[in-house]
């Protein structure tokens, strides 16, 4: 039995919700292919067409440009769960916004700054990120391990309905994008085929 590591575990499952090609015209991140845009692809140097981006590549600018930029190795330290779901959400709303939900769940869940102190909500998932996060798992354990990623959820359909209101062509995209918020809720109540 392989056991994968927690990017390869994270990355198996975003790729299975990207799938491949995809050029639709309401993205306007154009032709995508394994979640891949073409201006990513092509910042990373990728000059064929989109269709063909072999999936090694992007494995490759995934590793680099999502998981290694947040740091998910020390987070799948603490939980690999919460790794790969910081993961995803950098990969379909940006870095950024994946470590700024965080942030702002951490604080939410420190009781009035009782387990450890409010986080600055910067975006960048540096020491003071790392040890709330620990703290929070060390003091709540699996409750507020679950906490978070039902509250990292919530934010992300939050922000996936308040961009379907700021642009009605993002509506072609919101039952896709609820799959990534509520596959982890309705896993466990799925039987299998």
């Amino acid at each position: 039995m392989t056991v994968l590591s927690p990017f390869e575990e994270a990355a198996a499952h975003t790729l299975g919700i990207e799938g491949g090609f995809s050029d639709h015209p309401s993205d306007r991140g154009g032709a995508t292919q394994w979640g891949i845009t073409e201006a990513v692809a092509r910042a990373d140097g990728y000059t064929g067409a989109m269709a063909d981006l072999p999936k090694a590549r992007a494995l490759s600018i995934y590793r680099r440009l999502y998981w290694d930029r947040i740091g998910l190795d020390w987070i799948a330290a603490v939980d690999r769960a919460i790794a790969a779901e910081l993961f995803d959400t950098a990969v379909n709303m940006g870095v950024g916004v994946a470590v700024t939900f965080l942030q702002r769940v951490l604080n939410a869940l420190n009781r009035q700054g009782r387990d450890y102190p409010d986080l600055k909500v910067d975006g960048s998932a540096g020491p003071a990120t790392a040890s709330a996060l620990r703290a929070l798992i060390a003091r709540r354990g699996v409750v507020g391990r679950d906490a978070t990623l039902a509250y990292l959820n919530a934010l992300q359909g939050a922000r996936y309905i308040e961009l379907a209101e700021l642009r009605a062509a993002n509506e072609d995209f919101v039952l896709g994008w609820a799959r990534r918020v509520w596959f982890p809720i309705l896993a466990p109540f799925r039987k299998a085929a």
